[in-house]
């Protein structure tokens, strides 16, 4: 079959404005061919799903100054030759090796899944693959929880992963299984298309199931987004179920939006109308919210979306937000992380295609040779909001208009029981680090299937369970309480609000621990938070990678630990409990046992110098890096102030005169040491922590 396309469509809109002739990367270009023009070319493709079929391009070669092959990243290589993102994966998959090759491992991350191996092994590479599923909004199915669980013990380590991205990762699938793994999810009417590669990731939108306007209007926004930047192609389905695909219902507007190329945003000819044969230059995150709400953490996302109504709830139109994104590289200047900015408003009615416009503008623009520069931050970074948007306005077809004003933003966590609005309750449930196995897993199983339960993924690493009655919720609080589920206000402050990305040893870009590592090191935080004097019910958010890539987004922190050595972390200060202001570098290559000399004296002055109700994150900016470095190399200790009684922990007088003296040991109060000897006790116990 031949068709024929325009190479040329997608930049149309930029030519008709002289002032933006920005040159940007034609998706459907061969690897032998000369630099394309804007003229039209002819493409011969095939699109079968057993054989490899390639893709040719011919054109009228182009003037001799113009013919320079542009520099291109590797793996632009690989999507270009792969048939839409099949070859060689397909073949790859049924090999008798333990693993894929090169090009396979990058393509079958579009699929939603990782090459992975266990670092802690010694000898020869024990190869698996991490699957990440696809949940728009955090929305789990029961069926679709009940499967996963079961295929995490059936062919994954007996445990699941609960992402900052509202998703589930299941570790540990072995290559042999994955196709019974992938088509087992597919069949249960989820999917692990686009979890990851270089396309629209999970969007995510407010976790809490309120039966209200603004949010179920942001929800149903979130999943027509994810709708329309979903792969077109078949490639998933062609590899996983035999090209089975399953239908779906797509609501019209969602339809008539991607097919629209009134604009010059489509290559109409193509399988792929909005990606192209080369899809984008880099992962792509959206975040859609409502005023308030900043669970999303929406200021780190590609694109975030707020819904804006009226004076009586009704939603009138969207802010858009762009160009945030926290990866960056150690020693690299030129790479850091980001905040979104303001782009401006857009009626309700044109959403789509807005964001049909900012996601185009990154596909034509944004840098394919150095993948560490292709994410859209640094599109605008070089550009300026000025001239995006100039550029976005043009694929778009309309000006902008102004940002609405918000009220203030705050980071809702849902957990506890809340009602829905509807009748029902929900019960949002910590779980540390977005760990769910042992206990834990055993009684959430146990009530999810009992109940008939469906299940909503927090941004925040939690659960939430949703559409529960009224007479149910003691014997649901029992069940979850006996597995450690606890209700926040037996859980540790801070370990509500902190994050670790899952680091070793699974993830190949680890430097040092995460996930493994925050448990002590939450202990010995509420330890010098006790040594000091700070409250318990006081807390810092504390976020935790083990290398800079920012998959917990520790840049937005208060306390940000992210690994740059073995045992050796950079710490950032200065984010906000209402994550909407950046970290900063604050140290470089702090050992992980000399924590404690940064953080008594950071903690100390926090506690003796605020302002009224003032955040750590406001605190340090407040006070400076400078002083607070002076602070940190001045440190010789906290002053002790005069040992007093303190029987509100004792029975007796003696028990208290014996802990004293064993507190005295270790430079502590008797009241520090009861406190910690408690906490350490409860946490050892099955209450969530050490399961």
């Amino acid at each position: 079959m031949s068709t024929t396309t325009s190479f040329g469509a997608a930049n149309t809109a930029l030519l008709k404005d002289p002032k933006l002739q920005i040159g940007g990367f034609h998706g459907l270009k061969s690897a032998n061919s000369l630099a394309l023009s804007t003229r039209p070319l002819h493409v011969f493709w095939t699109s079968s799903s057993t054989t490899r079929s390639l893709v040719r391009a011919v054109s009228t070669p182009a003037k001799p100054e113009t013919a320079a092959e542009p520099k291109r990243s590797k793996v632009e290589i690989f999507k270009e030759q792969s048939n839409f993102i099949r070859y060689p994966l397909n073949e790859e998959i049924l090999t008798d090796a333990p693993n894929i090759n090169e090009a396979a491992t990058q393509l079958i991350k579009f699929h939603g899944s990782y090459q992975q191996y266990n670092r802690d092994d010694r000898g020869p590479k024990n190869y698996s693959f991490m699957l990440r599923t696809k949940n728009p909004c955090g929305k789990v199915s029961n069926q679709l929880y009940l499967t996963m669980d079961d295929l995490a013990d059936q062919f994954g380590i007996g445990t699941l992963r609960l992402t900052t991205r509202q998703t589930f990762q299941l570790h540990g699938v072995l290559k042999k299984d994955l196709k019974t793994v992938m088509s087992s999810i597919i069949k249960s009417m989820g999917s692990t298309l686009g979890a990851c590669g270089d396309l629209n990731r999970n969007v995510l939108a407010p976790a809490a199931p309120f039966v209200r306007k603004d949010y179920l209007f942001a929800q149903h926004t979130a999943e027509n987004i994810a709708a329309l930047l979903t792969p077109q192609s078949g490639f998933y389905y062609d590899v996983w179920v035999d090209g089975e695909k399953v239908m779906t219902a797509e609501p019209p507007e969602v339809t008539k939006a991607r097919n629209d190329n009134s604009h010059g945003t489509n290559f109409p000819d193509l399988p792929e109308p909005i990606y192209g044969t080369q899809f984008l230059p880099r992962k792509f995150k959206i975040a859609v919210t409502v005023p308030t709400d900043n669970s999303v953490d929406l200021l780190t996302n590609d694109i975030g979306v707020v819904v804006v109504t009226d004076d009586n709830g009704e939603p009138q139109g969207y802010n858009l937000y762009v160009g945030g994104g926290m990866g960056r590289t150690h020693r690299l200047e030129t790479t850091f992380p980001r905040l979104a900015e303001p782009l401006g408003y857009v009626p309700k009615k044109d959403i789509l295609y807005a964001v049909k416009a900012i996601v185009v503008t990154q596909r034509e623009n944004g840098r394919r040779d150095d993948r560490k520069y292709s994410r859209m931050k640094y599109l605008i970074s070089s550009w300026g909001i000025e001239k995006f948007r100039s550029v976005v306005e043009q694929y778009y077809g309309k000006k902008f208009e102004p940002i609405r004003d918000l009220p203030e933003w705050e980071f809702k966590s849902y957990l506890g029981w809340h009602e829905q609005g509807d009748g029902h309750l929900f019960c949002g449930l910590h779980v540390d680090n977005g760990r769910v196995g042992g206990k834990m897993k055993k009684a959430l199983r146990e009530v999810i299937k009992k109940y008939g339960l469906s299940v909503r993924l927090t941004p925040n690493q939690n659960i939430i369970l949703c559409d529960i009655r009224n007479a149910w919720k003691r014997p649901i609080t029992t069940t979850l309480a006996q597995a450690g589920l606890l209700t926040p206000r037996y859980v540790d402050p801070l370990n509500l609000t902190a994050m670790a990305c899952p680091a070793l040893p699974l993830c190949p870009l680890a430097i040092t621990e995460a996930e493994r590592g925050v448990p002590d090191l939450l202990k010995r935080v509420r330890a010098v938070f006790e040594k000091v004097g700070l409250k318990y019910k006081e807390s810092v958010v504390i976020r935790v990678t083990g290398c800079p890539n920012g998959c917990a987004r520790p840049y937005m922190a208060e306390l940000g630990l992210v690994g740059d050595g073995p045992n050796s972390y950079q710490i950032w200060l200065g984010g906000t409990p209402n994550q909407t202001s950046l970290a900063r570098t604050f140290l470089d290559k702090v050992k992980i046992q000399d924590l404690e000399k940064v953080l008594e004296p950071l903690f100390y002055h926090w506690k003796r110098k605020r302002q009224s109700k003032e955040s750590f994150g406001d605190f340090t900016n407040r006070m400076g890096f400078e002083t607070l470095q002076e602070l940190v190399d001045k440190w010789e200790g906290p002053v002790v102030a005069a040992s007093r009684h303190n029987l509100k922990l004792f029975a007796d007088k003696e028990t208290y005169e014996a802990m004293d003296k064993l507190a005295r040991l270790q430079n502590k109060s008797a009241h520090q040491l009861a406190i910690e000897v408690i906490r350490n006790f409860v946490a050892s116990q099955p209450n969530g922590k050490g399961e």
